[in-house]
């Protein structure tokens, strides 16, 4: 079988769990290329290798213009459409020369991006090759002095990484709140809870920052377990930080509507700072319960529904009541922990951002 050479770009994704826009798909002397550090898809796979197998051309012609062709992948949970963008030969010696140049300085590019997050510490455990297929993912983005890198209320769909220069986290009037220095990290709360950015950080001076979208987060989280750990653990430490007034009342017992904490967010609180008590549910038609021994979950309940499927199904909840109160039974205190936590609760993220899309 003979297979034409060939460059397709990805024009257009919609929930793809995979690739992005403007990511480019390689044929070339019978090898498919997909986009560095990103896993290999059978499906679109499958509908590359038909393309390029075809007689169809990958341009048409009408009234005297060049018009490239389109194509759609077959689908999964998600679809994405990509279209011809060149021939991968070259007629001429000064094309090739001129490819190659090209090559050549992507490469000095990704290796440059490459050793700046080697100088960052969350990313020493890793090789030089995977340091490489992760600049791929990454966008280097440089925001001047004074220019506002996230803002209160947008999507949280972007993971930051302050490669150089200094940022500020400032409140609603414009007070500065937290400097931050080279290696710091944000985004990440709203990326894994789904919920809006909570504040907005601005350049102090001019910043390079590393920006990586929701879709190669997610992959990362799954390729590099060192950094899966690393960044819950910073969930954690932010969580601590950021509700240390809620952990106080939790002492005594806490009141209150879902719609102004997430369950992620309580579970976390209660885990965190060790709670030993029953967490009270009402929704709309519904009544759940948890218990948590020193933080750890020992019991999960909702509509008859027990252990981590039912704890996965009332991080769902949104609205509602809930009530902690403090203090098990001696017979409570004796159940077996479920699972561990925050495994679970990495689940269960995970399974609610499937879920929305």
């Amino acid at each position: 079988m003979q297979f034409r050479n060939g460059i397709f770009i990805i024009t257009e994704e919609d929930h793809c769990p995979l690739y992005n826009v403007r990511e480019e798909l390689l044929v070339n002397d019978g090898v498919l290329t997909f986009p560095a550090g990103k896993p290999t898809c059978l499906v679109l796979a499958r509908d590359i290798i038909a393309i390029a197998s075809s007689d169809s051309s990958f341009e048409g012609y009408s009234h005297g213009m060049t018009t490239r062709s389109k194509f759609e992948c077959g689908g999964c949970i998600g679809v994405i459409r990509f279209e011809y963008k060149k021939e991968k030969e070259y007629a001429t010696l000064q094309m090739k020369l001129l490819a190659a140049a090209e090559r050549r300085e992507k490469i000095r590019e990704t290796s440059g991006f490459a050793s700046l997050l080697r100088s960052i510490d969350i990313f020493s455990p890793l090789s030089d090759d995977d340091l490489l297929d992760l600049a791929t993912l990454l966008e280097m983005v440089e925001y001047p002095w004074q220019f506002p890198i996230t803002q209160k209320g947008d999507p949280g769909n972007r993971l930051y990484i302050l490669l150089s220069g200094k940022a500020e986290v400032i409140d609603d009037h414009g007070i500065t709140l937290v400097e931050l220095d080279k290696g710091e990290v944000f985004g990440e709360m709203s990326l894994l809870s789904g919920e809006r950015v909570s504040t907005t950080i601005m350049a102090a001076e001019t910043c390079q920052v590393a920006v990586m979208n929701h879709k190669n987060f997610r992959h990362i989280l799954n390729r590099f377990p060192t950094l899966q750990v690393f960044f819950y653990k910073l969930l954690v430490s932010r969580i601590t930080k950021m509700n240390m007034q809620r952990a106080e009342e939790l002492a005594s017992g806490m009141v209150g509507q879902l719609s102004d904490i997430s369950m992620v967010e309580l579970c976390q609180m209660i885990n965190v700072n060790q709670k030993t008590g029953r967490l009270n549910l009402e929704f709309d038609d519904s009544k759940a319960m948890l218990m948590f021994n020193e933080g750890e979950l020992i019991f999960a309940e909702i509509n008859g529904s027990t252990g981590k499927e039912a704890f996965y199904e009332i991080l769902a909840f949104t609205s509602g009541r809930f009530k902690f109160t403090q203090g098990l039974s001696d017979k409570d205190r004796r159940r077996d922990v479920i699972g561990g936590f925050m495994g679970m609760l990495m689940e269960g993220m995970k399974r609610l951002d499937d879920r929305k899309r």
